[in-house]
């Protein structure tokens, strides 16, 4: 039996790269008996902002056995979405908006989702058993089990990364009873450096390897609901969906892993998308850009009280025109972000 169980691993492994996955790494349900700690104290602190699922569900999300108890391993298996562009430049254009380089065009749970179920059939139909298949949205925390698995570790931003993978995978996981030979846990590999803290507008790290989602800009342009904080309005420049500050500056990057899926490659339109065409959209036209997109998943309000802020940002008096044609706007937030940046623009 332990030869068949090597050989089904191997088998696997073989079959995930050739799905499209650039890592994959097993580890045990029980790997990560620090989870459930540290993110009781993350809810504990508050800094889980808005996003109640989380506490909601911290005794799943802390203890993978608990989420499905006749699992005997986890599969993880990381997918690569390097830019082929600096994703900073456009930070200086602030007449353009930024948007993540994860969701510059189709939405990765899709992509990812569907590509682990056909892994997951394969394994059923080679050697039975069960599965079950999660990509970022169910109680699952992915970054300590990628690294419980040897992919690499989490950084001082908290995000995966690894010494011949970067910081630019998307992970997925795939749990099953089947008992595989696990992998050795990757050490850290961080040393002294802090660039990824020392660059983050908001300071959202209170300390390394901690993060303050209410900080943060990811959170406060996707997660927020409402009117987000004034005093941090300012330092959220022109970035209207996401940040990739902490990513994109980690000296590690230069193994980084290319991106293979086309779904992933940036669309043009949305490298540097002008901030007048966007905030002129209605919520056909912005339900239409971004179709298939994971900006769709924020809805058009939010959407525009990002972009109304990164008005205010601007610095260009030209743009006034586009907020102040806001300012009535049905959503609170939505007109709320147009009276500030018109205010910031018209002096004020």
């Amino acid at each position: 039996m332990p030869t068949l169980i090597s050989d089904l691993r191997g088998q696997l492994i073989a079959r995930a790269k050739a799905e499209g996955f650039a890592r994959v790494g097993i580890c045990a349900p029980g790997a990560i008996p620090h989870a459930a700690g540290r993110l009781a104290d993350f809810v504990a602190k508050g800094r889980h902002g808005q996003m109640g699922w989380m506490a909601d569900r911290m005794h799943w999300r802390g203890d993978p056995a608990a989420l499905w108890p006749e699992a005997r391993s986890v599969v993880m298996l990381a997918e690569p979405y390097t830019p082929g562009h600096d994703p900073l430049a456009v930070l200086d254009r602030r007449d353009r908006g930024a948007i993540s380089v994860y969701a510059q065009n189709r939405d990765y749970h899709d992509v990812l989702k569907k590509r682990l179920k056909r892994l997951g059939r394969w394994l059923i139909d080679v050697a039975g058993g069960e599965i079950k298949v999660f990509v970022d949205t169910a109680p699952v925390m992915e970054k300590p089990l990628a690294a419980a698995a040897g992919l690499g570790w989490q950084g001082k931003h908290t995000n995966l990364l690894g010494r011949d993978l970067g910081n630019w995978v998307f992970l997925g996981a795939l749990f099953t009873t089947h008992d595989l030979p696990k992998d050795t846990p990757e050490a850290d590999h961080c040393g002294s450096c802090t660039a990824c803290l020392d660059i983050c507008p908001t300071r959202a790290f209170p300390a390394p390897y901690q993060l303050d989602a209410r900080r943060c800009i990811s959170y406060l342009t996707i997660e927020h609901k409402g009117p987000v904080d004034e005093a941090l309005r300012p330092a959220l420049g022109n970035r209207i969906y996401g940040c990739d500050d902490c990513l994109a500056v980690c000296p590690w990057n230069k193994f980084a892993v290319a991106a293979h899926e086309a779904k992933y490659a940036a669309r043009p339109d949305l490298v540097a998308p002008k901030l007048a065409d966007l905030a002129a959209l209605d919520e056909a036209g912005f339900r239409a850009l971004f179709s298939g997109s994971p900006i769709k998943r924020i809805g058009w309000a939010r959407f525009l009280r990002n972009v109304l802020y990164a008005i205010g940002n601007s610095g260009d008096p030209a743009l006034a025109g586009a907020a102040e044609a806001r300012v009535g706007n049905a959503d609170a937030a939505v007109a709320d972000a147009a009276r500030w940046a018109v205010a910031r623009l018209r002096g004020r």
